[in-house]
């Protein structure tokens, strides 16, 4: 049993760290079981208080400690598990300590450990402190140089910064030193060393400098790089042209490794990445993958000046790095493809991840208050949520202003560590607007829910819009004041022609009414365009009125948004037990129109053609109940297949691309409504239809072809799929990339037997469930993609998971416990699975080896 009680660390309780770390050298002599680490830190008093040195360390083997050269004695310093404190120093001094770490035992990958027999690190957002000892908070900033010494079998020896020597250390061994000219905090720290292949390429800056890029790949995969390297380029270029941002250093580095918490990571000048956001090639990479490269590349690029040159002063900042970063990457990723597509991808993954979030028991501020462990805050609410906070601020400020902002920050806080608040204070000085209501924004948690009321009058022509505000309360928080809340309304006549160009009403009260004059007629109202905020939007239109939207909306996302609520408004009444046929059929006609249209892009059609999601079913139905949700879902598709089954076809054979594979946009969309055909056509498993879908899968020239196919064929419940499961396997089994998408197409089977298959699946030889990549590929996304079978009457798939659970949490807790989320939810569900859900959480918390990482969520998911 657990004898400590985890204390929480709280913003309130901020204080400088009472010491500076003007330089930090590091020296590394790598063993994969016996590393040896020795640090050199030039440290300074800078508070009154005479008070004792206390750096973080974890897991360290101290060998030896000196002040200026003097060895320290026993009675000078003291360890706990988690500390290394020394009592009494002078204002001036030198640290030289020296600790051995095991790298090869480091399953959590967290600090230095093993990847594919490499070394490599993760130091976000406490993992430095397994390395050495150090204050590992990110208000600590310092100068590095770093030596590697390793056998020449490890061909490359990479850190931070630029690198000023290597050479030779006898015969089998070698070194190499590197300077970072910046200062940074510990948890932008990078070591990688191994047996590498780069490709190599150069950027020329906007001031004419040349900065050499090298991106490092497992030999034989450099060519699955090259599209890493050209998003990386366009990004630099994109970055100067739109935030007048500059890289610093002469040279960039990105590194793959197999076996990563994250995504990726921005390290400075080297960025640390999971192979699956990095490398690509038709064969074995499918357009999402293209489209997630691109961004996370981006992303962590943009990070050089949201995150590292400008870095937060605690962990409670985090979104102040993450968010306004997120943005970046998001407005990139409007520029380099179809704006209107990427913006309903983006709503559709805020409202999958953090909508759930919010309205749950995990919800928390994008700014929060306290932490067990930081590491459980990296989530949608910070990211997400964060980077829709900063596109509301340029809606509202407008984006001379918000550019004039984003200068001012940058020039202001460059090479600082800072706040929320500082961030927000650029904006209200450079627009001359008072921002004070609109940090709200960031203290609150949950979705605000905004009501739209709408009156004609047709004697002044003119119209009369009542909008109101409410946000329920959330744990630690029962009261909410209103917040600034930008609305984009547009308006319609009844036949589709514009009446008013988009306005945005600012709702910032409980509720506000404009009125709009030379109003030529009754008018469809188009609100909440381009999804100007992230909240629940009510409006008071008819059925007729969103028909109208759905045909005839200039606004691409409220044209998608219409047809979206049409189709949930059909799948919850089915599942209540009043279907409404003649509505089903209506709605079915309507989308073929919509398919139809010539002037709309193949990647907007395919979004049309997909339902809501069952996750987004349940969120709005109270209690839901899944397998009635699945049921009334599937009926509606099957509808769809059959009322538009000769259009489907023929839009699947004339979307098949002949040629080149390419990854540009619009190929991507043809791809994307091919394949958004096949998977309708598998509601309804015809012999015409699953010929169809073998045909498919076996032309497949591509990835995205391949697994469009195979998707569409397990979830039609034919004997087929498991003719073209046994082919895929042995076709890729030896690629690891490939193989999480075989784990996982299989985790989203909703047929009777799933779960037992799923089950079965983790002793698949080639399940690991030590890499997170796989992990996630089978478990995470049969707990959060299949509703049906997850929520099995016998809360099977709720102990599946908690087993899953209990067993990572063993060597991997940040990984376990983000498999928490989908228990977290049991209150939305019927009681009788709400309970079983609950049961497995009590199960969790009750084990007597829990890591602070799952403790927090999994009692947090409890209430």
């Amino acid at each position: 049993m657990r004898t400590d009680t985890p204390q929480p660390i709280r913003l309130a309780d901020y204080r400088p760290f009472p010491f500076a770390i003007e330089t930090t050298r590091l020296v590394f002599e790598l063993h994969p079981t016996q590393t040896r680490v020795k640090a050199e830190l030039s440290v300074r008093r800078t508070g009154d208080q005479r008070e004792a040195l206390v750096l973080n360390g974890e897991r360290l083997k101290l060998l030896s400690i000196a002040i200026d050269g003097q060895a320290l004695s026993a009675n000078q310093y003291a360890i706990d598990p988690e500390h290394l404190t020394i009592h009494d120093v002078p204002d001036q001094f030198v640290l030289t300590t020296e600790v051995e770490i095991d790298p090869s035992s480091n399953k959590a990958l967290m600090g230095l450990y093993m990847s594919g027999g490499r070394f490599c690190t993760q130091c976000e957002a406490e993992g430095f402190r397994t390395i050495t000892y150090f204050p590992d908070r990110p208000d600590v900033l310092s100068r590095y140089s770093v030596r590697i010494e390793a056998d020449r079998a490890f061909t490359h020896l990479l850190s931070n910064g630029n690198l000023v020597d290597s050479g030779a250390l006898g015969d089998d061994r070698f070194f190499a030193e590197w300077t970072d000219p910046f200062p940074k905090p510990c948890y932008l720290f990078a070591l990688v060393a191994g047996h590498l292949d780069v490709l190599a390429d150069k950027f020329v800056t906007m001031s004419g400098r040349e900065v050499a890029l090298r991106v490092f790949v497992d030999p034989g995969q450099a060519s699955r790089a090259a599209y890493a390297l050209d998003s990386l380029k366009r990004a630099m270029k994109w970055d100067e042209d739109t935030f007048g941002r500059e890289y610093d250093l002469d040279l960039f580095m990105i590194v793959a490794v197999r076996d990563f918490n994250f995504g990726a990571m921005e390290n400075k000048g080297l960025n640390i990445f999971n192979s699956s956001l990095l490398l690509a090639d038709p064969q074995t990479a499918t357009d999402l993958d293209y489209e997630r490269i691109e961004a996370v590349v981006a992303h962590e690029y943009f990070h050089n000046w949201t995150g590292n040159r400008i870095t937060c002063r605690d962990w409670f900042q985090l979104c102040l790095k993450e968010g306004f970063t997120v943005f970046r990457d998001q407005s990139f990723s409007a520029d380099m493809r179809d704006a209107a597509v990427q913006r309903i991808k983006e709503v559709r993954a805020l409202r999958a991840r953090q909508f759930a979030e919010d309205a749950g028991p995990l919800a928390h501020p994008v700014r929060p208050s306290s932490y067990l462990k930081i590491d459980n805050f990296y989530t949608a609410t910070i990211y997400e949520k964060g980077s829709e906070i900063i596109r509301m601020l340029k809606t509202i400020l407008g984006a001379d202003a918000f550019r004039k902002g984003c200068d001012l920050y940058f020039q202001r806080h460059d090479g600082e560590a800072t706040t929320v608040e500082a961030f927000i204070a650029c904006f209200a000085e450079a627009s001359g607007r008072d921002l004070t209501d609109f940090f709200g924004w960031y203290e609150q948690a949950g979705t605000p829910s905004v009501t739209l009321e709408s009156a004609y009058n047709a004697e002044g022509r003119a119209v009369t819009l009542t909008l109101s505000q409410t946000t329920a309360p959330t744990p630690g928080q029962p009261t909410k004041r209103a917040v600034p809340i930008p609305v984009a309304i547009g308006l319609l006549s009844s036949s589709g022609e514009v009446l008013r160009d988009t306005e945005v009403v600012l709702l910032d009260k409980a509720t506000t009414t404009v009125r709009w004059e030379n109003v030529a007629s009754e008018p469809v109202v188009s609100a909440l365009r381009g999804f100007s905020a992230p909240v629940n939007l009510t409006t008071d239109a008819r059925s007729a009125d969103r028909y109208v939207l759905f045909a005839s909306d200039p606004d691409l996302f409220n044209r998608w948004e219409a047809g979206q609520t049409l189709a949930r408004q059909l799948i919850l009444a089915r599942a209540s037990g009043a279907p409404d046929e003649v509505g089903e059929e209506r709605y079915a006609e309507a989308l073929g129109q919509a398919l139809i249209d010539d002037a709309a892009e193949p990647a907007f059609k395919a979004l049309l053609l997909a339902l809501p999601t069952e996750p987004d079913l349940a969120l709005a139905s109270e209690p839901a109940d899944p397998a009635a949700l699945h049921d009334a879902r599937g009926l509606l598709r099957t509808r769809i297949a059959v009322h538009l089954g000769d259009l489907l076809r023929r839009l699947h054979g004339e979307m098949q691309s002949g040629g080149e594979f390419s990854p540009s946009a619009q190929a991507a969309g043809r791809r994307a409504l091919r394949n958004a055909c096949a998977d309708v056509l598998s509601a309804d498993p015809s012999a015409e239809n699953l010929a169809r879908l073998v045909g498919h899968y076996t032309a497949g020239g591509n990835m995205t072809d391949q697994i469009g196919a195979l998707h569409a064929l397990v979830v039609s419940g034919d004997d087929q799929r498991d003719i073209a499961l046994t082919n895929f396997h042995g076709a890729w089994r030896k690629e690891p990339l490939v193989l999480d998408k075989w784990f996982a197409v299989q985790a989203q089977d909703p047929s009777d037997g799933a779960l037992q298959r799923v089950i079965a699946l983790t002793t698949h030889p080639d399940f690991e469930p030590t890499n997170p990549n796989r992990l996630r590929a089978l478990v995470s996304t049969f707990a959060n993609y299949n509703p049906a079978r997850f929520h099995d009457p016998s809360g099977a798939g709720y102990r599946f998971l908690a087993d899953q659970i209990l067993a990572v949490d063993a060597f991997n807790p940040m990984t376990a416990a983000r498999m928490i989320e989908p228990l977290g939810g049991w209150r939305r569900y019927k009681p009788e699975l709400g309970q079983l859900m609950r049961e497995q959480l009590e199960r969790i918390t009750a084990h007597p080896d829990l890591s602070k990482n799952v403790l927090e969520l999994a009692t947090k998911a409890l209430g």
